[in-house]
């Protein structure tokens, strides 16, 4: 009997990440973006990077991202699943990053900071 529920708890647990997975490989909508701007702060600059990635099942068009500080970066079209990392100008405060494209696109966020692990350069 508790050999059963403990089968029975990794079923569930494996379906439940397995859905997680899922959604990251196969596409759900038309037209999706991700956005993750990063700060890495080491002892001497803050470096900060936007991963920007096409998650729908169509090519985006006329994309903008707007860094804030009146710093904007045109990349045209990411076909579906392309994924580009931009950075923007050093002198860019680095608050937040917005990002449209054509078809209601849009996504704002603002940036977290890179987890420090003991022995990694700034750590």
């Amino acid at each position: 009997m508790i050999i059963a529920v403990g089968v029975g708890g990794i079923a569930i647990m494996g379906v439940i990440f397995g859905m997680d997975i899922l959604k990251l490989s196969v596409s759900t909508q038309e037209y999706d973006i991700f956005v993750d701007p990063i700060l890495d702060k080491q002892s001497l600059f803050v470096m900060g990077r936007v991963t920007i990635q096409n998650t729908g099942s169509q090519p985006l068009t006329n994309i903008h991202i707007n860094f804030g500080d009146g710093d904007t970066l045109d990349i045209g079209t990411l076909k579906a699943g392309q994924k580009i990392i931009v950075s923007p100008p050093p002198e860019n405060s680095m608050e937040f990053v917005m990002v449209d494209a054509d078809n209601g696109v849009f996504v704002s966020k603002a940036y977290r900071e890179m987890p420090k692990m003991v022995g990694m350069m700034g750590s």
